[in-house]
């Protein structure tokens, strides 16, 4: 649950923007992109933490896959916090993909900040053209299929069997979800205009836009600007939008430095993705796949997980993961269920991270956004800084202080085979 938060003040930069994200991976990918836009912005996991003030603050929940009255319940604290420290816009930032189910939480969430400011409708839009997933006539695709033919179908958390998002997320509110499509913004903005005051006149509370390419995130971030409306959108959107609000900032904070000391992998996520990732990691360093069904319990796989790393701390890195082969994963699903199945994985990794910690381990690659979330949360991790977009993308950040803490934070489906050696090597 998040806490109130105190953040010290800084005079030359008044708040401005306050981005809550659904979960920490995305949460830090925002960061890092504006970062690289040269906005500072920092990132707080737990609402307590103490960090600089800014014009942008960023907060990663865990509220993706989360009951909606909990998700909520933490929406609210954070955006308490928020408006404490005089952020007088916030904006919701999802998954490309809006990945949820048909009770929510996204549309819970939208539904909340629009009464909460008092401001309808509200700004939707998904999408991430930079990674195929695109928006066209309200329809989702990803990787250049409808989200209902594509890998997505089978995520065993949020499947998405409708590729109509203004259909689905119509299921998630009372309030009716409108669409402007890219055929109606190609026509400039006084017709997006039009077009979104008739919506809006038909009693819809929610314009859905469409992200087809990235001119399409400029004209309705703009738009969202010049009426001050509520944001609920994506990576990309969350980050356009942002810059124009943040524009002119002024001189950027000094860039981080990476902690130093021993390194592991953690992964938790499940799919081929990270097979094949963890495959060519194993072709250079030891690899520990634990099984979730294991009869001795939690506590001795936790146990026995960290006698096989004291064999390797200090000596080389190494990973330990509970993702084995896809039939591992659907047997565990079918033994606890899939939400179940997860929030034993993140607990036993979190509680490997923990331990890892106190033997010495500075720098963490972390594989899978609750898997991240569940890990940051048992390190006692408060607040960090992204580092800027770099050669292998987003995903870094350092927990500042006098004992830091570096942490490469990794969504399951993104990604290189070589991803995790490559975000160790750069870890320096």
């Amino acid at each position: 649950m998040f806490m109130p938060m105190s953040i010290s003040s800084d005079a030359a930069l008044k708040p401005s923007l306050g981005i809550i994200a659904d979960d920490y991976t995305g949460a830090l990918m925002v960061a890092c992109y504006l970062e690289a836009a040269g906005i500072y912005a920092p990132l707080v996991f737990d609402a307590k933490a103490a960090v600089p003030g800014a014009r942008v603050i960023v907060a990663g929940t865990r509220t993706r896959l989360a009951p909606v009255e909990e998700a909520l319940s933490d929406i609210k604290a954070i955006a308490d916090a928020f408006t404490q420290l005089g952020y007088s816009r916030l904006s919701y930032k999802t998954s490309a993909g809006f990945d949820s189910t048909e009770r929510g939480n996204i549309g819970p969430v939208a539904d909340y900040l629009a009464d909460r400011q008092g401001i309808r409708p509200v700004v939707m839009a998904a999408g991430f053209p930079e990674f195929n997933i695109t928006t066209h006539q309200g329809y989702l695709f990803y990787r250049g299929r409808l989200v209902s033919e594509s890998i997505k179908r089978f995520d065993p958390l949020t499947p998405m069997s409708d590729p109509d998002l203004v259909r689905f997320l119509s299921r998630q509110t009372t309030h009716g979800v409108g669409l402007i499509n890219h055929i109606q913004m190609r026509q400039g903005p006084e017709a997006v205009a039009l077009a979104a005051d008739a919506l809006a006149g038909a009693g819809n509370g929610h314009i859905f836009f469409d992200i087809s390419d990235d001119q399409d995130i400029e004209i309705a971030a703009r738009f969202a600007i010049e009426r001050e409306l509520v944001v609920v959108a994506s990576d990309p959107f969350a980050v356009e939008y942002t810059r124009m609000l943040a524009s002119g900032e002024g001189p950027q904070k000094p860039a981080p430095h990476h902690a130093k000391g021993p390194a592991a992998v953690l992964a938790g996520t499940v799919g081929p993705v990270i097979l094949r990732q963890l495959e060519a990691f194993a072709k250079t360093y030891p690899v520990l796949s634990l099984d979730l069904l294991d009869p001795r319990g939690s506590e001795a796989v936790i146990g026995g997980a960290l006698a096989w790393a004291d064999q390797h701390i200090g000596a080389q890195p190494f990973a330990i993961s509970t993702a084995n082969d896809a039939g591992a994963a659907e047997r565990a699903q079918a033994a606890f269920g899939p939400i179940a199945a997860a929030r034993k994985a993140e607990y036993i990794l979190a509680s490997i991270a923990s331990a890892l910690r106190d033997r010495g381990i500075r720098r963490f690659v972390v594989a899978g956004g609750e898997t991240s979330g569940a890990v940051v949360r048992s390190l006692g991790i408060g607040a960090v800084r992204a580092f800027a977009e770099g050669p292998i993308g987003t995903g870094f950040c350092v927990a500042e202080g006098p004992d830091p803490i570096s942490l490469f934070l990794k969504p399951g489906k993104h990604g290189g085979d070589d991803i995790l050696i490559q975000a160790l090597d750069h870890m320096v």
